[in-house]
């Protein structure tokens, strides 16, 4: 299974969907994850791969869907209450209070695909943009058409309109209509307001608000090779400050609560373990906590 997890592993990888590869580098036993182990969480929650069981697994998931969002690796300690204080330094501790008994250790190492971006155009303005993104990493590429082409951009990737008055509207538009992150366009502020202002009429004022134009930083006169500087600085200064997350599409919504008994994270759409008290419905991350439950509601509510 572990060499299949890798696999999958370097496939997501060159196919620009981003994944945590998840290992167990130490365990205490008994533990159902063996030092070693691993497993594939991608942007959806979805597990490939095993490194421990449903007590540890919402905890995993949660904590690998931070780390895409931010990017960052993360070691993380499930072991009983009483020596969380053991565990390696910066490591996020999580108490594993339910049946079992065991602890462990796991890396957990985000693969984010570069950010993308669309250059529109067949211009010197985007001759220059494309492969200097290129140089910064990106994965960049050129459409001389106002179709974008598949795949359609989403989220995770910019386009910029670079046409120069040839088929503008019809670049913008087309890139209005789909879900890319990022839409500007390369123009003078005079040209860009006509180009805005007939967009208007045809998509509306929300649509319309979504274009950077001019795109770029404002650096007055410049060369076409400026002018891809400037749209380049202007998506490094936007993703910087977190206003761009290209390069990864927004996770699907998880609703994530808290087993009554045990205290473990427990994904509520994917709960095998349910039972209703009082009209509530309340889930559990084993059958023993969902019996321990039904047998006492009370002294777990608190009541």
């Amino acid at each position: 299974m572990d060499v299949e997890v890798l696999r999958r592993a370097v496939a997501a990888r060159d196919g620009r969907r981003p994944f945590v590869l998840c290992t167990v580098v130490w365990r205490r036993g008994p533990t159902s994850g063996q030092q070693g182990s691993k497993a594939i969480i991608d942007p959806g929650g979805g597990v490939t791969g095993f490194v421990g069981g449903a007590c540890a697994e919402p905890t995993v998931v949660s904590e690998a869907l931070a780390s895409l969002a931010d990017g960052q690796p993360r070691l993380l300690f499930l072991g009983q209450a009483d020596e969380l204080d053991t565990a390696s330094p910066g490591a996020v501790t999580v108490p594993m209070a339910c049946e079992g008994e065991g602890a462990m250790e796991l890396y957990l190492e985000p693969h984010l695909p570069p950010p993308a971006v669309v250059v529109v155009g067949d211009t010197p303005a985007a001759a220059a943009l494309v492969p200097m993104a290129g140089v910064l990493g990106w994965d960049a590429r050129g459409v001389d058409e106002p179709e974008l082409g598949h795949p359609a951009p989403d989220a995770a990737t910019a386009v910029v309109v670079a046409s120069q008055g040839h088929y503008d509207d019809l670049a913008l538009r087309s890139a209005l209509a789909s879900d890319a992150g990022y839409v500007g366009l390369v123009a003078s502020r005079k040209r860009a307001d006509a180009r805005l202002e007939l967009l208007r009429d045809e998509v509306g004022e929300d649509a319309v608000s979504r274009v950077h134009a001019p795109a770029g930083l404002d650096l007055g006169r410049t060369s076409h090779a400026e002018i891809a500087v400037a749209v380049l600085a202007d998506l490094v200064a936007r993703r910087a400050r977190g206003e761009l997350a290209l390069g990864v599409a927004a996770p699907p919504a998880r609703t994530e609560a808290t087993d009554p008994v045990c205290g473990m994270t427990v994904v509520v759409e994917d709960a095998h373990h349910r039972h209703v008290h009082d009209g509530a419905e309340y889930v559990f991350c084993a059958a023993g906590c969902k019996a321990a439950f039904a047998a006492d509601p009370a002294s777990f509510l608190g009541v």
